[in-house]
Order: structure tokens, then C-alpha cells, then sequence
């Protein structure tokens, strides 16, 4: 940092520490390969369930993005798997289309025969895998691991090999391995932490160890079980590795993998490695992820999370306000996100009076001081006040009533034993009706916010981006309170609420207020 004059840091939009002098000691390539298994590996998270049809669309998603290769699943598991393989290839995807197979050959002719372009074969190479689940000695996977390697070769497929439980692997037994696959025709070598239980100078070694005798390029998945899925495969890539396989949002098994937008960067902005990756679709991309697998990430992930480019602390939005690079590492643009001023008890009147201004506004004292009172009082309840909730309250206080432009006239949703929930609705939008019939979902719910969207369409694209139902009272006709907050597609968002009995009708008032406030 120090070499760089302030004009540079901020012409650059990049504040971050200067690691060249590290960089320079290290043989890190100048660009990796993607490879991303958020459609295998991440659809194997607990609570996550897609469709073959959401599949697909996530794919084109990851495509749009960049990424090298899309490992969009297990061919061999199931008929909707492998039609999904069959309509992926009739694409013109830029992607490597790859499918994971064990080394057993009617998994490997699952992926072959069904449209990929791209075999990801694995086995087990640590002594407590190939004790206990495998049940096979070290000359048995030996083997077992290059006639796989063979086969996928012999039917003129490109294939990488993952030395399963690599990190928990005796080292010159997964080195034998390494070089007998590599001699069998491999194209990549996948270097699998596979329980998250290394650490950083541990896969910096394993990689560097690797590297001295395989040729072929070298890929790391790494878990997140300790919360290092990032580190280790920076590690990785420090010590040479050309491919990083990673997931939207860091999701997978347990507790996840590596986190696609985290690793990919922090390696283009902090080490200067670059990738296909359009990082200005990240925060999109993982949005839609979101949405589809209804599977949030925390506000607080970097990169991508809600909080990731706001601030609430006084000083810290003074410094934003004069310069965003004072708190923020990089431009938000970036990644498609942008800086986000959030208010609460921590917030100066300076501040507030700023954004009101910005909103259009114009304050008194009077008015300004019972703004930021009420945000005030609102941060001391726990809750934090977005621009949307700061523009509700100056509307308040300044005494604005806005007529609804949508109304709801007709609603109905229909569930039973068999088939999902769908609900029918017509709704009034400036006068002239719009509607939305038969609306599936995975729950009453679902089918009824689902038909409110589809109605929407044809005014304003916006889309449910939080949910959330309280309790309110106890027993079977307790209260409940819900709240949504729905966002356009030029990120803008606004929020809904309501309270009653009826869940879903419940629902369906808040969504239709918050639809309102998309169209205000």
C-alpha cells in the first residue's frame, strides 16, 4: 500500500494490503480454471432441494458467470439426472459439461453416454477411507484408480481424478497414486481435503510436494468444517495449484466448501491471479442461487451478503460518505453490489439528513432530529432501519399518504393429498387488472407469493428476496406476524408487513404491501 499514492488507491477502486513482496516468493499461476460443483456438491447440502429444471437454469446462470467447468451432478443416481445431462448438452454452454463418477464403470458410462463433455472420477486414497468404507487395500485402489483412468480415456473423454481424503492420505502412497493416474492418461489431478481438517501451511506443503513430480495441472476442494475452505485453497494456488473447484455461497456438504466468490476475489484482488469469472455477475448469480434453492446466505458473508458493503457505526459512515475505500476494501461495483448505508442507534443526524437528502427530502430540524429519533429508538429494539424503512419513517413524520396502486381482487389457492399447492389471483394495478393462474409452489405459501410475482411481471420485475413469520400468540389461532422484502432488478427494495390469523392470507398482504412500495 505504501507505494501507492491515495489518487492511485482510489482511481483503482482496490484498497487492500499489498502482498507483492509474498507474491514474489510464491509460483502462483497468473490465471486459475473454475471449476464449480454448486449444482453437485452444493445441491448435497442439508435443506437444499432443486429441481432438474432449476438445475438447468442455474446452470445457464453459472455459465453467464464464467466459470470453467459445471459439474451439474451424479448421472448415475437417477433418471431426472441424467435427462438433465441430455438437455444441458443441446446448449451452447462455454462450460466444461462435467458429471462425478465413482470408479465404477456404470457410473462412469452414466456421465459418458448422457451428454458430458467431462468425467470427475474419484477414490479414496486415506487409510481410514480405505479401511473402513472402501474396504480395499492401497494395491487394490492402485490399480483400480488408473483402470478408471483408462477407460474414461480410451472413450476419448476429458478426465480429472480426485485422490478422495487427499489431505488425510499418506503422502508417498498419494504420490504413487498421482503419478500412476498422470501415466494413465489423467488431464487433471483434484486435490480433496475432504473433511476441512487441514489447515493452510498444510496444503501449501501437500501442493508444493505434488508439484515437484506431477506434471499435469493440479486442482484443490477443500470443506469448510473448521471454517478454512478459502484459506486452504488460497494456500493452494500460493504453492502452484491451477484449478479451484468452489460453490455459490459456499454451500455443500456439512459445513460447505470453499465459497466461489470469496476465493475467486481475493485471488484477483489481493494476488493478482485472474480467472473466466465475471466478478461484476457475482452478487446476481448469487442471488438466483438463493432464490432458487431458497437457501440464504448469512447478511454478514463477504463478497456477496447483505451487510458485506453497509455501515451503521457514526464514523465509520462519515468515512464512507467522504470516501467509500476508507471502510470498504474494494468497490462494491465490482461484484454488482453496491454501498449501503444502514441506520440505527449508532447513527449521527449528519448521516441521516445525507441520505434523506438523497431520497428527496428536504428536513427541518424539527423533522430531521424526530427522524433520527425514531431510527434511533427502532436501533435500540435490536432492528436495523435499510433505506426503504428510513423512507416509510420520513413519510411519517412528514405527514405523506400514498394512495395503493395495486390491489388485490381476487385470490384462491388450492391444495389437497396429491400435486403441489397453486393459487389464482387477479390483481389491480392502475387501473387495469392483471393475473396469474394455477401458480405451483412447494407450500400454500409458496404457490400464493409465487402468483403475486407472476402477476407483478407485467408491471415491474421484482422478485422475494426475505421472508419471515413470527408468532405473535400462542395456541392453534395465534397471531403471526410476517414480513418480506421484495427487490427489482435494478436493486431496489422495498418491505411489507402485516399481522393476523391466517398465515397465508397473512402473507399475501404483506407481499401486495411491499409490492405496493416496489411500484412508489
Amino acid at each position: 500500500m505504501v507505494e501507492k499514492s491515495v489518487e492511485e488507491i482510489v482511481k483503482e477502486g482496490k484498497a487492500v494490503v499489498d502482498v507483492a513482496p509474498v507474491r514474489n516468493e510464491l509460483k502462483m499461476p497468473k490465471r486459475v480454471k473454475v471449476f464449480d460443483t454448486t449444482l453437485r456438491d452444493g445441491e448435497q447440502t442439508p435443506g437444499i432441494t432443486v429441481t432438474p429444471g432449476q438445475k438447468k437454469e442455474v446452470a445457464l446462470a453459472l455459465d453467464a458467470l464464467g466459470v470453467d467447468i459445471i459439474e451439474a451432478g451424479f448421472p448415475v443416481s437417477s433418471e431426472g439426472e441424467r435427462q438433465l445431462f441430455r438437455e444441458l448438452s443441446q446448449y451452447k454452454l462455454n462450460a466444461k459439461l462435467c458429471g462425478l463418477a465413482r470408479c465404477e464403470q456404470k457410473d462412469m458410462d452414466a456421465v459418458m453416454d448422457n451428454g458430458a463433455n467431462y468425467v470427475h472420477i474419484f477414490l479414496a486414497t486415506s487409510p481410514i477411507h480405505m479401511t473402513y468404507k472402501l474396504k480395499m487395500t492401497p494395491e487394490q485402489v492402485l490399480e483400480k484408480a488408473v483402470a478408471s483412468v483408462e477407460y474414461v480415456k480410451s472413450r476419448g473423454f476429458e478426465c480429472e481424478f480426485s485422490p478422495e481424503d487427499a489431505s488425510r492420505s499418506d503422502l508417498e502412497f498419494l504420490k504413487k497414486v498421482c503419478l500412476a493416474v498422470e501415466d494413465a492418461g489423467a488431464d487433471v489431478i483434484n486435490v480433496p481435503d475432504t473433511v476441512g481438517a487441514s489447515v493452510p501451511r498444510m496444503m501449501f506443503r501437500l501442493i508444493s510436494e505434488l508439484k515437484k513430480e506431477v506434471k499435469i495441472p493440479l486442482s484443490v476442494h477443500c470443506h469448510d468444517d473448521f471454517g478454512l475452505a478459502v484459506a486452504n485453497t488460497l494456500a493452494a494456488v500460493e504453492a502452484g495449484a491451477e484449478q479451484v473447484q468452489c460453490t455459490i455461497n459456499g454451500v455443500g456438504e456439512r459445513a460447505g466448501n470453499a465459497s466461489l466468490e470469496e476465493t475467486i476475489m481475493a485471488l484477483k484482488v489481493i494476488y493478482g491471479v485472474e480467472s473466466n469469472v465475471r466478478a461484476e455477475k457475482l452478487y446476481e448469480t448469487s442471488q438466483f442461487w438463493s432464490r432458487t434453492a431458497k437457501f440464504y446466505p448469512s447478511p454478514n458473508k463477504a463478497i456477496v451478503g447483505e451487510n458485506a458493503f453497509s455501515h451503521e457505526a457514526g464514523v465509520h459512515v462519515h468515512g464512507v460518505l467522504a470516501q467509500a475505500l476508507t471502510y470498504e476494501p474494494i468497490d462494491p461495483k465490482m461484484v454488482g453490489q453496491k454501498t449501503k448505508i444502514v441506520y440505527g442507534k449508532l447513527t449521527g443526524k449528519h448521516a441521516v439528513k445525507a441520505r434523506l437528502e438523497e431520497l428527496g427530502f428536504k428536513p427541518s430540524e424539527e423533522q430531521l432530529e424526530e427522524v433520527t429519533a425514531k431510527v434511533k429508538h427502532l436501533g435500540d429494539l435490536g432492528k436495523r432501519v435499510r433505506d426503504f424503512e428510513l423512507r416509510a419513517i420520513a413519510e411519517d413524520v412528514f405527514g405523506i399518504k400514498k394512495k395503493p396502486k395495486a390491489v388485490l381482487e381476487e385470490f384462491s389457492v388450492v391444495t389437497g393429498l396429491s400435486g403441489l399447492p397453486a393459487a389464482s389471483l387477479k390483481m389491480r394495478v392502475n387501473g387495469k387488472v392483471h393475473s396469474a393462474d394455477k401458480v405451483e409452489g412447494k407450500g400454500t405459501v409458496d404457490a400464493s407469493l409465487n402468483a403475486i410475482q407472476k402477476a407483478l411481471t407485467n408491471v415491474k420485475t421484482a422478485s422475494l428476496k426475505e421472508y419471515k413469520l413470527d408468532a405473535i400468540t400462542g395456541g392453534s389461532d395465534a397471531l403471526c406476524e410476517v414480513t418480506v422484502v421484495m427487490e427489482t432488478d435494478d436493486g431496489k427494495e422495498a418491505v411489507g408487513r402485516d399481522v393476523g390469523i391466517d398465515i397465508v392470507m397473512t402473507s399475501v398482504n404483506a407481499m401486495m404491501d411491499a409490492v405496493n412500495g416496489i411500484l412508489a
